[in-house]
């Protein structure tokens, strides 16, 4: 039987709605993970019961809920909202409490976040108002190479002489794509090229610190990115149990923080 005091954190982002629930000793009991779509509020509504359900509880048992990300205020059962930095952060050193990089891999942003061992932020990078490095360039560039999202981790990792890319624009890479297909270049190394390019990006942002922890969808869904990243940067690079959901668990534990302040 589950604790009767439940957290939900809802961190609405412009590609996927992620909703997560914590009981009261900060246990992950319920999540969901959707497509936004164009109706914020109605997918963050479905998250919500889909959450509940395999939490096996109902929403009078919630005590708060906060919400994140791009489309935080769109959620009509929220109780407030905080930053997606701040609940990425809050999320991250949850599982890692010492002096961190985040790396979070969004669909149309990348965020750099850096704490101190105290969990205080010291930094903090987004990219540019540019798809480039982003979610929504790995999807550009699968439609461009024909082929399912789902397929590009595994063709990366098959790579045997990766083409890279000259530019970070999502245009122009799309031209060098479409060119490297036409002089009859290997799929395969193409697509470690796009990998490739996404990793420089990040490390351009900023400079990383030795403890990186990755998270988004992106990472999530593409662990041979992880694998090239740990190559160029020299370094292990941590992932969280549910790297999707920081954003969302971060908010569910702020929710429970506001919860003990008031007690």
């Amino acid at each position: 039987m589950i604790s009767n005091k439940i957290y939900v954190g809802v961190d609405v982002g412009s590609s996927r709605t992620k909703v997560a629930l914590l009981d009261s000793n900060k246990n992950l009991i319920g999540y969901s993970i959707e497509k936004s779509g164009t109706d914020f509020s109605a997918i963050a509504e479905e998250c919500l019961e889909s959450s509940l359900k395999m939490a096996n509880a109902s929403r009078k048992d919630i005590i708060k809920t906060i919400s994140t990300g791009y489309g935080r205020k769109n959620v009509a059962y929220a109780d407030e909202s905080k930053t997606e930095i701040g609940c990425h952060a809050k999320g991250c050193y949850h599982y890692y409490p010492e002096s961190i990089t985040i790396v979070d891999i969004g669909g149309q942003d990348n965020k750099i976040i850096k704490l101190d061992a105290n969990g205080l932020r010291t930094g903090f990078k987004m990219n540019r108002k540019c798809a480039a490095g982003t979610g929504a360039f790995l999807e550009e560039m699968a439609a461009r190479l024909d082929i399912p999202l789902d397929d590009m981790d595994d063709l990366a990792s098959r790579s045997t002489d990766m083409i890279k890319l000259g530019s970070f624009c999502t245009v122009f890479s799309a031209t060098e794509v479409l060119e490297n297909i036409r002089h009859g270049k290997n799929i395969t190394d193409i697509v470690k090229g796009v990998f490739y390019s996404i990793i420089k990006r990040i490390i351009e942002m900023d400079s990383l610190t030795k403890k990186v922890i990755m998270t988004g969808g992106v990472i999530a869904n593409n662990p041979y990115l992880v694998k090239m990243s740990e190559e160029l940067i020299a370094e292990n690079i941590f992932i969280p149990e549910h790297p999707q959901l920081t954003g969302a668990i971060g908010a569910a534990l702020y929710a429970m923080e506001n919860d003990n302040k008031r007690d």
